[in-house]
């Protein structure tokens, strides 16, 4: 099967969730600057959450571009992914409401660790699709920054539990992980042009 409906479709929904999360945001009130203050904590969540749909925008698309063709389980694969991301909205809205409570936070690196895992089922159902001599096979290699994510939401989760504050830096730092440009994906696809 070709790509082109998996890429639309999740843009799609990725487009939508960006919309949901500002939506959320409500206006204060007061006309001052001191009206702004109450809403720091739902600010700082949706900028993080922000920060991270559109990491995973970027990565999926640099992602699809090196693969060639989908099957019905990457297909699958996929839609679970789009599933976590879509409670992002959600966990977002409900942290900063609660200005970055214990059980919210929690929820929210769940959510997060639930998305990693899926886009980490992504990988490896396309790399099961494609073959371990393939383009994106090289441009994967050993995903040490996937599997380093994935540890520390575990981390986190549990932190969130004593100190959701130190949980939220937690996952501003995977996400800074993931800020820095990875360039496997682009670099492999050049080196089998060549």
């Amino acid at each position: 099967m070709t790509k082109t409906r998996l890429e639309a479709f999740s843009d799609g929904v990725i487009a939508i969730i960006i919309t949901i999360m500002v939506l959320e945001m409500k206006a204060p009130h007061e006309p001052t600057l001191a009206g702004l203050a109450p809403l720091a904590p739902v600010f700082v969540s949706y900028v993080l959450s922000f920060v991270y749909v559109a990491i995973y925008w970027n990565n999926h698309h640099h992602l699809l571009h090196a693969a060639q063709h989908v099957s019905g389980p990457i297909l699958w694969a996929n839609t679970l992914l789009l599933f976590w991301l879509s409670l992002i909205p959600f966990v977002t809205a409900w942290m900063g409401e609660n200005h970055f409570a214990t059980i919210p936070v929690a929820l929210y690196g769940l959510v997060l660790l639930c998305a990693a895992s899926s886009y980490y089922l992504l990988v490896q159902s396309l790399l099961a699709h494609h073959g371990k001599d393939s383009t994106l096979a090289r441009a994967i290699g050993s995903d040490l920054k996937g599997k380093l994510s994935l540890l520390i939401y575990l981390v986190a989760i549990a932190v969130a539990l004593i100190h959701p504050w130190v949980a939220g830096g937690l996952y501003a730092l995977v996400a800074l992980i993931w800020l820095i440009p990875d360039r496997r994906i682009e670099k492999a696809l050049s080196d089998a042009k060549q």
